[in-house]
Parts: C-alpha cells; sequence; structure tokens
C-alpha cells in the first residue's frame, strides 16, 4: 500500500483520470490518503478525513511514509480555521485555506516529512467543545463565496462541501456529499424543534437529497446555491426572496451534535 500528502493550497479530485473530467471534490493542504490505483499521470486515493475516492495528478502530492500515515490516522486533527493563512515552507510562502490540516501539530508547529514548519494563526483545538452557535459563527465566514461543483474553499465551494468544512473546523468529521451527510444524526419529527447549527436535506423530483445546508435561528437557513446565501425556510423547503419562489424541498432536518 502507498501513501500521500497534499502539500499545495487545493488539489482537485476528479472523476477520472484526466484534466478534462468533472472536478467532484478538492483536497487540501494537509489531507493524507490512501493510492488505490495509479496511471500514466493520475493516482486514484481514498481521503482518510472522509473516505471519499477521486483521481489527483501525480504531480500535485508528496509519497508519504507507511509510519506517517499510520501515526497520523491515529492522532487527532488539528486544522487551520483563519480563511486564508500564510505559512512559510520549503522556504517559499504558500498560502494555505481555512480546513487545511495541519500534520503533527505541536505548540505552534506542524511537521511534513522532516521539515518543521512554523504556524501562527488560528487553528482548531480537538479538546474544544462542540458548539452549535459557534458552527453559526463560521459559517458565515462564507457568506458570498461563490458556487463551485466540487469545492471545498472559499474562492469556490458546493452545498456539502460548504457544511462539511464549517463541520470540519470545529472538529466534527461528516461525509463528503449530502446523500451521505443525512445517513448521520437524529431526526426531528418537527422544524420547530430544530436548533442553529443543525443540518437541513432536500430533494429532487426523485427523491434524492441533493442539498444541504445550515440552520440559522429565525426561520433562515444559509447554505451553498449560486453562491453562499441566507434564505428563509419553512415547512415546504428553502423560500428565496430575490426569485418569490422556493428553490428546494425540505427532506429532513438532523441533529448532528
Amino acid at each position: 500500500m502507498k501513501y500521500g500528502i497534499i502539500e499545495l493550497s487545493v488539489v482537485p479530485g476528479r472523476a477520472e483520470a484526466s484534466d478534462k473530467s468533472e472536478m467532484i471534490t478538492q483536497l487540501l493542504f494537509g489531507e493524507i490518503f490512501t493510492i488505490i490505483e495509479a496511471k500514466e499521470k493520475f493516482v486514484k486515493v481514498k481521503n482518510h478525513f472522509d473516505g471519499y475516492e477521486c483521481w489527483i495528478c501525480k504531480k500535485q502530492y508528496k509519497k508519504l511514509s507507511q509510519g506517517d500515515f499510520d501515526s497520523l490516522t491515529r492522532l487527532p486533527y488539528h486544522c487551520s480555521t483563519d480563511l486564508v493563512h500564510v505559512i512559510k515552507y520549503k522556504n517559499n510562502l504558500l498560502p494555505i485555506i481555512q480546513g487545511s490540516t495541519l500534520p503533527f501539530f505541536n505548540e505552534g508547529t506542524f511537521k511534513i516529512g522532516t521539515e518543521i514548519i512554523p504556524f501562527e494563526g488560528s487553528f482548531s483545538n480537538p479538546s474544544d467543545p462542540k458548539i452549535k452557535s459557534k458552527i453559526v459563527e463560521d459559517a458565515f465566514m462564507y457568506l458570498n463565496a461563490p458556487y463551485l461543483w466540487g469545492g471545498k474553499s472559499p474562492f469556490g465551494i458546493d452545498c456539502s462541501g460548504f457544511t462539511q468544512i464549517v463541520y470540519k473546523i470545529n472538529n466534527i468529521v461528516i461525509p463528503r456529499d449530502a446523500h451521505q451527510q443525512a445517513k448521520l444524526g437524529e431526526g426531528y419529527s418537527f422544524i420547530e424543534e430544530a436548533e442553529e447549527g443543525d443540518l437541513a436535506f432536500f430533494d429532487n423530483d426523485e427523491g434524492k437529497i441533493t442539498h444541504v445546508g445550515i440552520l440559522l435561528g429565525n426561520n433562515k437557513i444559509i447554505h451553498a446555491s449560486g453562491k453562499v446565501r441566507i434564505d428563509t425556510l419553512d415547512h415546504q423547503g428553502i423560500y428565496n426572496a430575490e426569485s418569490n419562489s422556493y428553490s428546494h424541498n425540505l427532506r429532513i432536518i438532523k441533529k448532528i451534535i
């Protein structure tokens, strides 16, 4: 078995082994993975954080020893919580985005291979309590981020990438896609029971869950649709005041924490 780690800011994860293939996710700096298949220019990887599989370019990762991979899988993760933070890596400046992992984090430094990298930014602490109001506070940082299918960054993000990253920086691991996230937690019988920070899921005409957002107070929801935006939520779904219509059909609301 072979392993790798992302040492660039953001790497596209594609559905097939081609630069022209659809981007289905992104891997952020510091994320580790198992290599499950290799072709001439691409490798198929399984992201350790969420188990998601995709193809990435062979030029866009660093090999990781099995010892380091095994050690990191046993450690609680730390990640950057600044929208963007600049680090010095390999004698160059490198911007890393919110949700980037800090391997072997210890007292203001982290390590990749043999290089120890100073880190002076804000970071998640695995021992911090998981608070719903903090999830809402962090979600607001993404307001007006453009929608990007497969995106996980403040410069382009999709609905489930948005919820996953916001939960990640609050030390909560949830899957990559909306239909996977919907399998977690405890459902509510009535919308009035739901609380801010809970996840609301929406389905299409075939009943497949295709969208997710984070509940705010006062019948509002923050979600990625065209951009990260705030809309009204009721028993029917999301009401878009700009179009004067419902944009998404409510399926279920889940309590994750």
